[in-house]
Order: structure tokens, then sequence, then C-alpha cells
């Protein structure tokens, strides 16, 4: 079942190319879309049951053997990041769909939207299964250009200038990348990771140490970690909707993914353990301080997806099975909850008519599907028991006790504060725009009464809805799910795992 690696990178490629042909036909374009992503979906769950019945699934690009050739890899932390990527972006294609529908350009859209969604999807898959540091560069690639495309759609001024600050800051970490990819193949002779992980060990330590630092800090600039992260609240919520919900979503999760598969696989000695514990902890506090000073629902959350990414890098800053199980498990709810919640801003902004606190209010009473779908994973998002969010949160805690430690201890006690200040900054959102009265610019139920309001159109609710009903299952299998996380990161853990399934007979 090998050969069913390349398709969740195949499929999205060949649907890019296919609607970028029917440019002058959106209804097949939409159509392909739906069926290529459907597709990836169904391919990604086989791929996900295959990892964790039968160990990783490897494939040779090209049929060229490795080392020669570039392998993808599909092990449980792949094709579980891929069943939930794929999921994601399924629902705000289904939502971007619904919101050109509502808006009347669905016979007249951007012909250039579908064949980059897709391309993008390409660029997420492909990294999650590159084997080699080159062709996950790659990815990198393919999904940014998509992403530069994607922010400036409709080329208002706001968009340009956000985009440009996103295109300056990713050609840097791309820059950094591939310098550090020059480095490592000039000090080793070889891109593949499983042959890296044990050339790397027969470095000196000052070589390895610089070229760490290199990798991480050119996936820390795209995973907006801090100090690095400044470009993100300016960047996201300039775009549509959709746009802003796939990116907060996926794109720093892949920066983050690149950082766990090359900390664990190449550089498993843990030399910058406090390096990482401080800046997660920097990165969780900064991040929420900034969320709770927000009076604009788009930045807030922005904030808070810089301030949650500091957990996901505690766990690796751990590197124990119980650290890594619990950032692989508050990846995947993190990638569904700030979806869901950027989707449920989309909504706001088109109910209320902005995302402004300070202009809205009385949603509670005006929309109350609405409340529903902000409500669930906003407290999802603060950790209340008993969604993932607070299970994922335990689990990182409880594996940071485990270790002990000052600097540890602070990091555990800043992750408290951080998801006390994450229900604070919701709980204003939901006081100032549900909960309160309707701002006199705000519609009231006497206006919804009479059918003078636009309604929220049902293809933007259904798959907002879709991945509420995906959050809350993520806690119904969460002892499963915990289970995979914790296989997963056992596997990171030893490396035998990935190098066996690249070089059965040993590294050469």
């Amino acid at each position: 079942m090998t050969s069913l690696v390349p398709l969740p990178v195949v499929i999205p490629l060949l649907g890019a190319a296919l609607t970028l042909m029917l440019a002058r036909r959106p209804v097949a374009q939409r159509a392909i879309s739906l069926t290529a992503l459907t597709a990836t979906l169904a391919v990604s769950s086989v791929l996900l049951v295959l990892t964790v019945t039968d160990g990783p699934q490897v494939v040779a690009v090209g049929g060229w053997a490795p080392p020669l050739g570039i392998v993808l890899i599909a092990d449980k932390l792949a094709a579980l990041m891929l069943v939930v990527s794929t999921a994601v972006t399924l629902c705000v294609l289904v939502y971007s769909i619904g919101q050109g529908a509502a808006d009347g350009d669905e016979e007249t859209p951007l012909s250039i939207y579908h064949p980059t969604y897709l391309a993008l999807t390409a660029g997420v898959t492909n990294a999650f299964l590159s084997g080699d540091l080159f062709n996950l560069y790659v990815g990198f690639e393919v999904l940014l250009v998509a992403s530069y495309v994607l922010l400036t759609l409709g080329s208002t001024e706001n968009r340009i200038r956000a985009g440009t600050t996103y295109v300056v800051v990713s050609l840097l970490s791309s820059v950094i990348f591939l310098s550090a990819l020059g480095l490592v193949y000039a000090a080793t002779g070889t891109l593949n990771m499983a042959q890296l992980a044990g050339r790397f060990d027969e470095l000196p330590d000052n070589l390895r140490l610089l070229l760490q630092g290199m990798l991480l800090l050119a996936f820390g600039i795209k995973a907006a970690v801090f100090p690095l992260g400044a470009w993100l609240p300016d960047s996201y919520p300039t775009a549509p909707a959709p746009v802003t919900a796939v990116f907060a979503g996926l794109l720093t999760k892949v920066g983050i993914y690149a950082v766990i598969r090359t900390e664990t696989l190449l550089f498993p000695d843990g030399r910058i353990a406090d390096v990482l514990l401080v800046i997660s902890l920097l990165t969780m506090v900064v991040g929420i301080l900034g969320a709770v000073a927000q009076s604009d629902i788009k930045r807030l959350l922005s904030f808070t997806l810089i301030s949650h990414i500091g957990y996901m890098l505690f766990g690796v800053a751990l590197a124990t099975e119980a650290g890594l199980s619990g950032a692989i498990f508050y990846i995947a709810h993190h990638i569904t909850i700030q979806t869901t919640l950027f989707l449920a801003a989309g909504l706001i902004e088109r109910r209320g008519g902005t995302t402004a606190l300070d202009r809205l209010g009385g949603l509670g009473k005006i929309a109350p599907v609405l409340s529903i779908l902000f409500f669930i994973p906003a407290l999802n998002l603060a950790g209340i028991p008993p969604f993932s969010g607070f299970l994922g949160k335990l689990g990182l805690l409880q594996a940071g006790v485990d270790e002990s430690g000052p600097l540890v201890w602070a990091v555990v006690a800043g992750g408290v504060v951080t998801s006390l200040l994450t229900l604070y900054a919701i709980g204003r959102v939901w006081n100032l725009a549900f909960w309160r009265r309707p701002h006199p610019q705000m519609p009231t139920a006497e206006d919804e009464a009479d059918g003078s309001t636009v309604l929220l159109p049902r293809l933007m609710i259904a798959p907002t809805f879709a991945l509420v009903a995906f959050s809350v299952a993520l806690t119904v299998v969460a002892g499963p799910l915990f289970g995979i996380t914790s296989d997963a990161a056992a596997d990171l853990l030893s490396r035998t795992p990935y190098i066996e399934a690249v070089f059965p007979d040993g590294a050469p």
C-alpha cells in the first residue's frame, strides 16, 4: 500500500492543474476542488490506519532508491497531520464556496482561487510527508507562494501592505533555511533525514549547534514563535475569512511540525532544551498579553494563535514521550479550533458588519446559532473541561511536572496563567459581542423577524458546524488519539522505526 503515500501531494496538484485549465468554468472548478480534497482526506485516513497497524509507509519518488532519490514517508505523526489538515482545508473550501455564493460572485469568481488553494494544500501535504530536507524546503516554498496569492486576493491597500510584510519575512526565513541546507550538505554530503540522523552524530559539537540554530531560526519564523512572530497579527486579519482561517489553522503548524521532526531525528541530545523552554514561556505570555490588549476579534485570535504555539514548543523542549505526545495532540486540537474560530469570526463580521468589539453587541439574541458556533470552540481554546483543549494542556503540564526543575516549573506556571488569560480574553469577546446590549448600529431581533437583515448563508454555517463537531469528536476519542500520539512520540524519540523504514539494511 506504499503507492498511496504520494497521493496526498499528487491529487491536489492534479486538481490545481485542472482548475487552472478550467478558469472560465467556475462550477467545474468547485466540483474538482471538492473532489480532490475529499479524495485526499480519504487517502490520508487510510494512511493513518496503515501507519498504526503496519508502521511507517515509504515510497521512493521516481523509483530512485534513497539516498539518491527523494523519499516520502508517512509515519504516525505525518499521517495524523495529513488527516487533520485535509479535513480542515475541505471544510474551509466549502465555507469559501458558500461565501462566494452569498456575495453573488459564484458565477464570476477569481479564477485563480481554486488552483492556488489546491497548490497550498499540496505544499502542506508535501511538507508533512517529506523525508528529505530539500523536499521539505520545496514544500514550504510551494505553500508560501500560494499563500502570497491568497493573502492579497482583491488587491486592497491593506492586503497589499500586509502581503508585502508577509513576503519579506517569509523570504528571510527561506533564505536562512536554504543557507542551512547548503551547510548541511557541505558537512554531510546528504539531505536525506534518515541518513542525516547518523551522520549528524559524527559532526563537531559547534557545527551541529550552528546547523541546529539556523534550522530553528528558519522554522521559528514560520511558526511565529517569540520574538519572530510580530508579523502575524498584521498579516492574517486582513485576508478574506476563509484564507485567514486556513492560514491560522495550518501554516504555523507546518513550522512546528518541522521543529518536531528535525529536533527529534537530527538533534536528539537536547542541548538547547533550556533555550526552547524560555522561548516557549515567552511565546505563551507575550502572545496572550497581546491578545488581552486587542479590541478586534481577528487580531485577538491572531495573538492567541501565537500564544498557544508556546504550548507545542514546550512539549518539544521537554523531549520526553509524554511531552511530545501532548504537543502532537495539541497541534491536532489547535489546527481544528483556531480554524473554527476564524470561520466564526468571518460569520460575526458578516452578521455584524465588523469584528471591532466596540461596535458589536447583542449577537447572542440576534444570531443564536452563531453564538453556539463561537462559544464551543472558544471554551475549547481556553481549556475548559472536558474539551480537547483542556486534555491537551493537562497532558503537557503533567509532562512538565514529571520533569521538575525551576525552569520547567516556570513554564508550567506560565501555561496555567496563559490558559486563564485566554479564558479572560475569550470571555471579553463573549461579553462585548454576544452578551451586552446591541450597539446602536447593530441589527435588532425585530429587524431579524421582519426579514430586513441578511441571514447567514447555510453553506457557510454548515462547514463551521462540521468543524465544531470535529473538535468535540477529538474530545470523545481523546483516549485512542492519545494512544496514537504516544506511539508517535515513542517512535520519534527512538528514531529507529523511521530510519529502518527508509534504510532496512542500515543507513549508508
